[in-house]
């Protein structure tokens, strides 16, 4: 995972999109942003931190409508944000 510069989230490399890694967790706590830059074309995003089943711990988009610390949450790999001609990937939990 890499920092994408100021004013943009943390974003995926290539080799962890393509790698295995594990997909499973839970959701330690969590926060909405509400400022976001105009080219996030999203009024809000909800962003958490989730501790895999490997003890590694992540943060990522929270694709949940009403999230709850403690919560079991499943992660994907996918794109996050576009511009022009770039495609950004982050992690991107959902409930499980």
């Amino acid at each position: 995972v890499r920092g994408g510069g100021r004013g943009s989230q943390a974003t995926v490399c290539a080799a962890v999109r393509d790698s295995d890694w594990p997909k499973r967790g839970k959701l330690l706590t969590f926060t909405t942003v509400h400022n976001l830059p105009p080219d996030f074309n999203v009024a809000k995003l909800n962003l958490g931190i989730v501790e895999l089943e490997n003890g590694m711990r992540i943060t990522g988009q929270l694709k949940i409508p009403a999230p709850k610390m403690g919560m079991a949450v499943t992660g994907k790999v996918e794109i996050v944000r576009e511009a022009d001609y770039s495609k950004n990937y982050g992690i991107v939990f959902y409930p499980a």
